[in-house]
């Protein structure tokens, strides 16, 4: 039987589920049911979409039992990432997005609070959800309400810097407030550090409860001997629990700690979270999962279990694409050539070696890469460390996560003046994973750290000529930023002028267009359209958009208008700092900068996004030809462009 057979025949219990109240009248027999078709239901649905299903399918009983314990929406459920909350979404009378899911129009990926008065926060940055929750809590208490606040967070999600400092803070509150550790052993990949390390032991260790029990036996019956030997008695017990299982770990910090429990058992998890939910003050329930769980292609899968896959056969797990070059795959192939060459090159992820193509060079010099969890800010200061150390690393991540890590970037490798490439794929405009995803603030955040140097490729021969050129750099830190996808094809330029290429010119130099990246086929396409209105367009592109190239301003000196075109905010963009460039050299031609606003713009493709911030060459070759054609009344006074009347 398929999965599309098996939703259809097997799903009249789902389809009775509007609401969570729904799921609590339901007995243990009827959940299983439940569980299994909710699994069909994901499987035949994502696989048309994409998305993420491999996380998903992990916590099915898991958010069963939460949303029988609580009562969502007066109890708050934060979901730490917000990729595993499709479940959610199908509890709380969703089910009929999941056809365009993250999709225009469709479900966002991740929990929205636009979709739902059972979503909260919708900030799918990892390691966040126990810092929103301790401050739920102490707004809870202060205001008198009783109202339970549950955070789920992954063991890779604990691997952050945030998940401490919140704990701490939570411990020394004392609040009501239920964390529920996912455990699968997964952020991405396989969780690492010493935090996996422990609860590694758990999982190997399930029955210690029964030893503490013993123990516990044990001092019960023993006569009375007196407070000395009580005290020993129970150091012995503390040393015992400690030995088998590290949950002493979080007991120290003053939070109640509960598991592990089995967390595709139904009743099991229910117990845990009902204790504790009447405990009364912070408490951690440790649900033990399997990532992909009941469904086998992404169970069999090792890199990711089917982490975030697009469409894919819902009997075989493969993917339905058409294989192609992607950006990440020319990057990891070049890293590995230029490690061949160069000793001294590292490559450093956080818990994203596949996604980001480190993985290419661990699996041919492990020793030299190093994955430091979900924890970008560490990753960046470790850079430094290893800059210091003669090295030079490579650190690569996706471009929204380096946000994280600005002040490291600025103040632990800039200002000492260190050799750290960062390498920042889905730059720009991504899609279906929303506003929290798209890569389209590192140009405008990054371009104030001084010293730094930025370069956007527009095709593969280029990525990795700027690739090596930034590892070549030792004088201070590089940023190498590409989109996501296939590849564009190469372009070859018709010159360069220094660092800057020439992509297309004309005898008449009415415009010089400067397109950044991956809008340099887009320049050349804007080109062709305002020649045919008689005007003469230079597209270019600047290949190393920060510092500004002064071989940049002095084309921009030679013609009537310059407008630039870049893949990122508007606001302290290419643009800006271009025409800031020109004040600077009293080159006084008009600037007109085309970009993304800065707003938090809706999931959806790519090329619809796009199309809705008039990014397409129609849109840019309209305003370009509006803009030189308005100059034409306007007599040309090559003094006052200053460099120009040198050209």
């Amino acid at each position: 039987m398929s999965v599309e057979e098996g939703t259809a025949n097997h799903g009249r219990l789902l389809g009775t589920v509007r609401g969570p109240q729904d799921v609590k009248r339901m007995t243990a027999e009827q959940l299983d049911i439940l569980a299994a078709e909710i699994r069909d239901f994901l499987i035949a649905k994502v696989s048309r979409t994409g998305g993420h299903v491999g996380p998903n399918l992990g916590v099915v009983e898991l958010t069963l039992a939460m949303h029988r314990v609580f009562d969502s929406p007066r109890d708050r459920l934060l979901f730490d990432t917000g990729h595993q909350a499709y479940v959610h979404k199908i509890l709380t009378g969703r089910q009929e997005g999941f056809d365009k899911l993250r999709q225009r129009g469709g479900l966002s990926g991740y929990p929205s609070q636009a979709e739902s008065e059972h979503d909260l926060i919708e900030n799918s940055h990892a390691s966040t959800a126990l810092s929103y929750a301790d401050g739920l809590a102490k707004a809870y208490a202060l205001r008198g309400e009783k109202r339970s606040v549950v955070a789920v967070v992954g063991d890779g999600a604990l691997t952050g810097g945030m998940c401490w400092e919140a704990l701490n803070n939570i411990a020394t509150a004392g609040n009501p407030l239920v964390i529920v550790v996912n455990d699968n052993g997964r952020s991405y990949s396989p969780t690492i550090g010493g935090l996996a390390d422990h609860l590694s032991s758990l999982r190997l260790n399930p029955g210690y409860e029964k030893v503490l029990d013993t123990v516990k036996d044990a001092l019960g019956n023993t006569p009375f001997v007196g407070k000395p030997m009580y005290e020993v008695l129970h150091a012995v017990k503390k040393g015992i629990k400690d030995a088998v299982a590290p949950q002493a770990m979080f007991e120290d910090l003053g939070i109640k700690y509960v598991g592990p429990v089995d967390g595709h058992d139904v009743p099991a998890v229910e117990a845990a979270l009902r204790a504790a939910k009447n405990f009364g003050g912070p408490v951690i329930v440790h649900a033990v999962t399997r990532k992909g769980y009941g469904y086998r292609p992404a169970e069999d899968d090792e890199a990711d279990c089917l982490h975030g896959p697009g469409a894919f056969d819902a009997e075989t797990g493969k993917l339905l694409a058409v294989p192609s070059v992607k950006w990440t795959n020319v990057f990891a192939d070049e890293l590995v050539a230029i490690a061949d060459e160069r000793p001294d090159v590292v490559g450093i992820t956080a818990a994203m070696a596949e996604p980001t193509g480190i993985a290419t060079l661990a699996r041919k010099y492990p020793e030299r890469v190093y994955d430091v969890g979900i924890a970008e800010q560490h990753a960046a200061t470790s850079a430094a460390g290893l800059a210091m150390g003669g090295l030079h690393p490579v650190v690569a991540v996706y471009a929204t996560f380096l946000n994280r890590a600005f002040d490291q970037v600025l103040l632990d490798v800039a200002m000492h003046k260190l050799p750290v490439t960062f390498v920042l794929d889905r730059a720009g405009i991504t899609g279906p994973d929303g506003p929290s995803h798209y890569g389209i603030w590192d140009m405008s955040v990054f371009g104030v750290v001084p010293g730094l140097r930025i370069a956007a490729p527009r095709d593969s021969a280029t990525l990795r000529e700027e690739l090596r050129e930034a590892i070549a750099v030792d004088d201070g830190p590089t940023i190498l930023r590409f989109p996501t996808g296939t590849v564009a094809a190469d372009l070859p330029a018709v010159r360069r002028v220094g660092p800057v290429d020439v992509l297309a010119e004309s005898a008449r130099t009415d415009v010089l267009l400067v397109a950044v990246g991956s809008f340099a086929g887009l320049g050349v396409e804007v080109a062709a359209r305002v020649a045919e209105q008689g005007y003469g367009v230079t597209v270019v592109d600047p290949r190393w958009v920060r510092p500004v190239p002064a071989e940049l301003v002095e084309l921009a000196s030679a013609h009537r208008l310059v407008v630039t075109v870049e893949d990122g905010v508007r606001i302290g963009g290419v643009g800006s700092a271009l025409a800031q460039a020109m004040r600077d050299a009293d080159v006084r031609v008009p600037v007109k900068d085309m970009g993304v606003p800065a707003d938090w713009h809706p999931h959806g493709s790519r090329a619809q996004i796009l199309a809705d911030l008039r990014l397409t060459a129609q849109d840019v070759a309209r305003d370009v030809t509006g803009w030189i054609s308005s100059l034409d009344a306007t007599p040309v006074d090559p003094a006052a462009n200053g460099a120009r009347a040198q050209s």
